[in-house]
């Protein structure tokens, strides 16, 4: 089965070190977050698991316990924008995530990371052409390290225009005059550009509207296929298959005023208070009105049908 670190949360970037337990102790413990009182066990034995599922504005806290991750397969995206911090108050350094990233890139192999350019958004600060030349100079510094970079144009979630307030919606003209010019980017600098969630608009133009996180995706970083029971897409808008998320929400210290898995930094600094590396939930613990059960995992491996590196069938 696929586990999923990243759609709720930044794991490596905030709980690297609870995360490395996690994978010591072969389980974990996830609070469903729209019936709190139902927790999930997932083993993180390799055995069941086949790949984890990374999502991250800064790996560096994790790379210290990549080996702990060698008998897993994985993959990667990591998330490196043009904005300030105030945009993002508590990413890093471009140049050291950047650094991060080939670091990770060399460790495990360029078709297991993927560089994401995300959300879009265009004010007075940043208009199109500064995205574009922020896009050039990254894609630059990334060359031969992903074969891939994924962009996506900013939601209006209630929660977003809540805590970014001034923030527009991209205009047609807008996408498309940044989607052409980073589609060519990309080609450039040996990348596919993949837009996500974004339909279909931009596939003209040369780029992948195939997803991004799909089973072929996964299939070429495993080197082998897979066999996904009652495979079907995570979001309408995409093809995308994210399996078993262990992160929580309103727990990502990034605080990015554009985050779609924020509520407000309250919530996230009363969560994070009560983070405890040692406990198998991400926040908290297990309460004895708590109701427990166990996740149904097999493998999706299929050992008959192994790819080569161009995800051709050997």
């Amino acid at each position: 089965m696929i586990i999923n670190t990243g759609s709720r949360t930044d794991i490596p970037a905030f709980y690297s070190e609870w995360f490395a337990r996690r994978l010591q102790e072969e389980f974990v413990l996830v609070r469903n977050p729209y019936n709190p009182g139902l927790i999930t066990r997932y083993r993180l034995s390799p055995d069941v698991v086949d790949l984890i599922g990374f999502c991250t504005k800064n790996p560096a806290p994790m790379l210290p316990h990549l080996e702990l991750l060698r008998p897993y397969g994985m993959y990667w995206f990591v998330t490196i924008t043009p904005y300030g911090r105030e945009i993002e108050p508590n990413v890093p350094k471009k140049q050291d995530v950047l650094e991060s990233f080939r670091i990770l890139s060399r460790e495990i192999g360029a078709e297991r990371i993927a560089w994401r350019y995300d959300p879009i958004f265009i004010s007075e600060t940043y208009p199109v052409e500064r995205h574009i030349r922020a896009f050039r100079y990254m894609a630059e510094q990334l060359e031969g390290y992903t074969h891939t970079a994924v962009i996506s144009f900013i939601d209006l979630y209630e929660k977003t225009k809540r805590n970014f307030p001034e923030v527009q919606e991209v205009t047609e003209e807008e996408r498309l005059y940044l989607g052409k010019g980073m589609i060519e980017i990309a080609r450039e600098h040996g990348m596919v550009l993949k837009p996500c969630g974004e339909g279909r608009e931009l596939e003209p133009y040369g780029a992948d509207c195939s997803g991004c996180m799909t089973q072929e995706v996964y299939e070429t970083a495993l080197n082998c296929r897979l066999k996904i029971p009652g495979h079907a897409p995570d979001r309408d808008s995409c093809a995308c298959y994210l399996g078993g998320d262990i992160g929580a929400y309103n727990t990502c210290l990034h605080m990015c005023r554009y985050c779609y898995a924020n509520y407000d930094e309250k919530a996230v600094m009363q969560n994070a208070g009560q983070h405890d590396p040692a406990s198998p939930l991400l926040t908290g613990y297990v309460r004895p009105t708590d109701q427990i059960h166990e996740a149904k995992q097999v493998s999706w491996l299929d050992p008959q049908m192994k790819l080569d590196l161009t995800g051709r069938i050997l």
